[in-house]
């Protein structure tokens, strides 16, 4: 069985027609939702890019010893795996974090191709952006996959691992105006970047947050169509009949809700935290299997989950240390259960420490990082003893507005012991456990919050 793994950067799951995205245009991946199983409660793990990326590539939960950092020689990830199994892999990616500063996440591909253009400058630098485009080809999704289509034409008779990482729809937002236009007809060309932080403090007004949302949806779109032309590539060549196809995504993003623009707090070099609310922390999970009906599955699954699910799908064996687990029975319908609760989490560290928390630059951690602990009725935002709780009720609150952590203490407890009761499973350093062990749970609001 091939297997085609495609990650979309920070593409909401609530931008989607199939997740009940009734404004936003994305025929594409919603004609290939009715064909395939939509997962409604996958998470993301490690937070944000690289992590992520770290979390797929091991099947662990690496927010708890790797951040992001380099690809260690000695784990044991999947390209190689899937190399050393008799695929042939290819890796085709415009994230540009896979090979700068020495990263190594190109390792263990039979072949590995970047796209170039997307940079490691801050937003909106366009030092080593692609602004010669003339047509939307040129842009950095509808390429890419345009190069992952081209290496099928090539390649689809072999025995296969592709794997696709698009950056968009991540920051800048630039798409084609023909694309933002269906959403603000009257844009005037000039796109609005995140501040990271609380926006009216930024002086960021409402206009701009609708400029924003419409260059983002007009991102998505556009993403629609380059995923949905590469799945098509595959339909006319006739490989969906022996060819599983992943969609998915690191993380969500937040465009004024909340009170936040951006996915983090970060200011004057220190970084402040994110608070992974249900906009970040839950993302798209589309999957198909030849032979296999479609449909919904309500299971909770995260990111450690998909390499061993490939592993599993490829007919290759999932090696000792894989912390993640296979959910091809959900998938293919014999359970709906899978995980009893999803963690959330930036790369754990402690006040005072310097670290790379969302990108190549390091930053000093002002304070305790907040982990989203969610179940399919509550989410749990928890950084360490003493500091702020949020808890919010999935069902009757899905926009977490009412936090409610002071009316159920029982379910604090609850799922703070499940989060504990996993970073000890998982073998975290009592370094960074100590802090996060005990629950002297604070239920104020956070300054920032305010």
């Amino acid at each position: 069985m091939n297997v085609v793994l495609i990650i979309s950067d920070t593409f909401r799951r609530d931008h989607l027609g199939c997740y009940g995205n009734e404004a936003i245009h994305t025929p594409h991946l919603d004609r290939f939702a009715k064909r395939s199983v939509v997962f409604d409660n996958a998470y993301a793990t490690s937070f944000p890019t690289m992590p992520m990326r770290a979390d797929l590539y091991t099947g662990r939960f690496t927010c708890t010893y790797l951040g992001w950092a380099a690809m260690p020689a000695d784990e044991v990830i999947l390209p190689q795996l899937m190399t050393d199994g008799g695929y042939l892999s290819m890796g085709i990616v415009d994230t540009p974090f896979y090979t700068s500063r020495a990263y190594h996440y190109d390792r263990g591909f039979s072949n590995f191709l970047r796209n170039p253009g997307q940079g490691t400058y801050r937003p909106y630098d366009r030092r080593d952006a692609c602004y010669e485009r003339r047509y939307e080809d040129d842009y950095f999704a509808p390429k890419t996959c345009l190069m992952a289509e081209h290496w099928l034409e090539r390649y689809g008779q072999e025995q296969f691992f592709l794997y696709v990482d698009t950056w968009d729809p991540h920051e800048p937002w630039d798409p084609p105006a023909h694309y933002v236009r269906r959403y603000k007809p009257d844009w005037d060309g000039k796109s609005v970047g995140p501040v990271y932080w609380r926006w009216r403090q930024r002086g960021i007004t409402e206009e701009q947050i609708a400029t924003a949302r419409a260059c983002y949806a007009g991102e998505v779109t556009m993403v629609d169509r380059a995923v949905g032309r590469l799945i098509d590539r595959l339909d006319t060549m006739g490989l969906l009949e022996t060819t599983a196809v992943i969609f998915t995504s690191d993380h969500g993003f937040l465009i004024g809700e909340h009170g936040i623009f951006g996915k983090a707090l970060m200011k004057d070099g220190h970084f402040y935290g994110a608070p992974l609310y249900a906009e970040i922390a839950r993302v798209p999970l589309i999957v198909y299997r030849p032979g296999r009906e479609p449909g919904r599955r309500h299971a909770i699954v995260s990111h450690p989950d998909l390499m061993p699910t490939a592993l599993e799908i490829a007919g290759l064996p999932i090696p000792d240390g894989v912390q993640g687990r296979s959910f091809l029975r959900v998938l293919n319908g014999e359970t709906d259960h899978h995980r009893d609760f999803a963690l959330t989490t930036m790369p754990l560290s402690n006040p005072g420490e310097v670290t790379r928390v969302v990108d190549n630059y390091d930053r000093k951690t002002e304070v305790f990082l907040p982990a989203t602990i969610s179940t399919r009725e509550w989410s749990l935002l928890y950084a360490a003893a003493g500091q702020p709780v949020e808890l919010y009720d999935l069902k009757a609150d899905p926009r977490q507005a009412d936090n409610v952590a002071e009316a159920h203490p029982e379910v604090v407890e609850r799922l703070h012991g499940r989060y504990v009761a996993l970073l000890e499973e998982v073998g975290t350093d009592e370094r960074l456990l100590e802090p996060r062990r005990r629950l002297q749970p604070n239920l104020r609001k956070p300054a920032l919050a305010r």
